[in-house]
């Protein structure tokens, strides 16, 4: 595309300095340099996506919910990882700005004879960690909303059906306020940032000022859970890796949210960065509080409610009422979190769907005028959502297998994109922008250019291969049940699941999507 023609399509410029265009709205300049239209209003800034980020991930509170299921050399090495991992993806959604995300950088970084089917499986694979994280994320404030209930009630009989029947009413209220959207989203996110880091300190204040401090420092940092019997403690502690990866699950939220956010180059690494920082002191605080007050283990462990934080805060302050007083309050975040990943979810599902990469594209890619909402891609993956949430009703196991999907689905997607990068950053793929340079960068067959965000030179790579290290174990143990002793009921089917939709998607590839899906689309030739 010549420099005439991209002025056309760009927005209106206002003036000109030292001979460069200065335009309106340099966001949706950097997004028509890649071939996209802007449909989506940018309602959201740094600190809306900061909200959005952490609340999103909700690290300590999901510690709460999930209970210590690792260790904390387990807790700091994913943190580590996770924290290499959102470099990586802060230098490719520096690059390339787009919702797309994963499959969009798959498509500029791969070459040409690979581009298209890397770049679609890597969209197929993105989209079943996101759909499988919002059904897990359902799943989990159901449980938590249903263990308030048997907390307070004694003659409370907690039915399968009932737990399910709570996750889809969060479903609803989710798509709901997502389909609202507009600048109240934003602002939403923005307020529940503040209770996030509030209720952080309203939960740990009492709990650890009240509990008996029986454990020691040595107990706490030696002292290994081992319920799945486990032939020895190093390898409980990596299949029990699944509890804080999942704590730090759909890091690449705010990627998908890149076309409605302001100054998207520099400030999604900048809130991805604040992210791990916040959300990984206050999640590794609250775990080193919990074991510190952890009190009878085999009391947490066996807790009617099926929240072992329930026990603990019991033990710790004696009181149903204030511990019914907390339980809410994380119940309430946690909430919040399936708001946020309806909306990350969501937005992935529909720029797929623009690149028509999935059946029925033409309807999942629509946005209503009115709202600049992909409303149609909210409303299937919150009834995805409600569907998948049907399988726990036959077994509680079944819930690993979801969070197991969420995770093989999100990593292997981040595998991808990050394995391509570092070829390229090693063979010197990548190049530098040009002041007043229009042309077509950052998409399959257009020049790459590093973006504002760059860890340039040994340490980008090293930062670049401990991320692809960790991902491969995270992912590899992901597919591991959760005990040695392995039937049908304690399988871990995620292996399946994931197998499945690959195969699936592979299939539709050979015999549709082939003929329509060339990778992400240039829209404004």
């Amino acid at each position: 595309m010549s420099m005439h023609e991209l002025k056309q399509m760009a927005p209106p410029v206002l003036s000109e300095m030292e001979g460069q265009p200065i335009y309106r709205d340099k966001d949706d300049l950097y997004l028509t340099r890649m071939g996209k239209r802007p449909v989506l209003k940018r309602n959201f800034g740094l600190m809306s996506m900061v909200g959005f980020s952490c609340t999103l991930l909700v690290t300590w509170e999901g510690y709460i919910i999930g209970g210590p299921a690792g260790s904390v050399y387990g807790y700091l090495f994913v943190w580590a990882g996770i924290a290499a991992t959102f470099v990586v993806i802060s230098e490719l959604v520096s690059m390339a700005p787009t919702s797309g995300g994963q499959y969009h950088w798959c498509s500029m970084l791969a070459p040409p004879s690979a581009m298209k089917l890397a770049s679609y499986m890597t969209g197929w694979l993105t989209v079943i960690g996101w759909q499988a994280t919002f059904a897990s994320a359902l799943y989990l404030n159901g449980n938590m909303v249903q263990a308030l209930i048997i907390l307070t009630r004694s003659d409370y009989v907690p039915h399968p059906w009932r737990k399910a029947l709570y996750a889809w009413g969060l479903s609803v209220l989710s798509a709901i306020i997502n389909i609202v959207g507009g600048k109240f989203l934003p602002r939403f996110e923005g307020t529940v940032l503040i209770f996030h880091v509030l209720g952080f300190f309203a939960v740990l204040v009492p709990l650890t000022y009240m509990a008996d401090h029986k454990s020691s420092a040595e107990e706490v940092f030696t002292y290994f859970i081992n319920e799945g019997n486990w032939p020895s403690k190093a390898l409980s502690v990596f299949v029990g890796l699944t509890g804080p990866v999942f704590a730090f699950a759909g890091g690449d939220a705010a990627v998908h949210i890149v076309e409605e956010m302001t100054n998207a180059t520099t400030a999604v690494p900048l809130s991805l960065m604040l992210t791990v920082l916040i959300n990984g002191s206050m999640g590794f605080g609250m775990m080193i509080a919990l074991y510190f007050c952890l009190g009878d283990i085999q009391t947490a462990l066996k807790s009617p409610t099926g929240v072992p934080f329930f026990a603990i805060f019991l033990q710790a302050t004696g009181s149903v009422s204030g511990t019914a007083i907390a339980g809410a309050l994380v119940m309430s975040l946690g909430s919040c979190n399936t708001i946020g990943t309806l909306t990350a979810a969501s937005r992935q599902f529909w720029s797929f769907s623009r690149d028509r990469g999935i059946p029925g594209w033409r309807m999942w890619s629509k946005v209503t005028e009115r709202t600049s909402i992909p409303t149609y891609a909210v409303l299937l993956t919150a009834v995805v959502g409600c569907l998948l949430n049907l399988i726990t009703i036959g077994s509680d196991v079944a819930f690993n297998s979801l969070v197991s999907m969420s995770i093989s689905g999100l990593y292997l997607s981040y595998m991808t994109a990050g394995g391509l990068l570092l070829y390229r950053r090693c063979t010197g793929g990548i190049g530098h922008a040009t002041a007043g340079e229009q042309t077509m960068i950052n998409t399959a067959g257009a020049r790459l250019v590093w973006g504002p965000f760059r860890v340039p030179g040994i340490l980008g790579i090293t930062i670049n291969v401990f991320s692809l290290a960790y991902m491969t174990i995270a992912t590899f143990f992901g597919f591991w049940p959760t005990t040695k002793d392995v039937n049908t009921q304690t399988m871990n089917y995620s292996i399946v699941g994931t197998m499945g939709v690959i195969i699936l998607s592979l299939v539709y590839y050979f015999v549709r999507a082939k003929k329509v899906y060339t990778g992400p689309l240039i829209e404004i030739s």
